[in-house]
């Protein structure tokens, strides 16, 4: 027969194991819910950020096109040479010069897209007709004046038939939709063919 002190003694081992089966217990269930949030927010990364296929980045070809601008003059159209990514298809190789006009000018020259502009949709046609989408900011940002929306037009447009021989014309619309004019001066109903006499002629390097 045990005496009290036994039992004390084993109901004190008792009651250790049970803390120490509890704590035990606790842990894994801290463990396992650690897990499965980590596991959570993985998916949920992924799925908000997907990873970029860098091999295919790197596979990709790059082109040189030509961009135009504005002179110091807002007078006459200035070609600038710029790099982007090679596509197929004549609307997305369309989407990324459109892309590099509304990042502006790098060698100094006048932007002809108010800034925070955004390219909402750009189809190609079979009759050679490119119909761009711009955000409504071009309607609101836009200065005005005859000189100032000619450029705009222009520029597109010769930027896009310079670079692109499917496309012939280009019509311009605001949200989708054809607008009247940008800012009231130049109707843009139709579409607009390039104007050869409003680029600025270039200099011949002398050797």
């Amino acid at each position: 027969m045990s005496t009290k002190k036994q039992r004390r003694s084993e109901n004190f081992k008792d009651r250790k194991k049970k803390k120490s089966t509890r704590i035990i217990y606790l842990a894994a269930i801290i463990g396992g819910a650690v897990v499965v949030l980590a596991l959570f927010f993985v998916i949920l990364f992924n799925a908000l950020f997907p990873p970029v296929d860098m091999e295919a980045l790197k596979k990709k070809e790059k082109s040189v096109v030509d961009i135009y601008f504005s002179d110091p003059q807002e007078r006459l159209l200035v070609k600038e040479k710029r790099y982007i990514y090679k596509e197929e298809d004549a609307a997305a190789q369309a989407r990324e010069i459109v892309k590099a006009l509304l990042d502006g000018s790098k060698t100094g020259q006048v932007d002809t897209f108010p800034a925070g502009v955004a390219l909402t949709d750009i189809r190609v046609g079979k009759d050679g007709l490119a119909s761009v989408s711009f955000s409504r900011r071009l309607v609101e940002a836009h200065p005005g004046g005859s000189t100032a929306e000619m450029a705009t037009i222009y520029s597109l447009t010769h930027t896009l038939t310079a670079n692109i021989p499917e496309i012939k014309a280009v019509q311009i619309l605001v949200e989708g939709k054809p607008v009247a004019s940008i800012k009231g001066h130049i109707s843009t109903v139709r579409p607009f063919l390039p104007d050869p006499d409003l680029l600025a002629v270039v200099k011949q390097e002398k050797s």
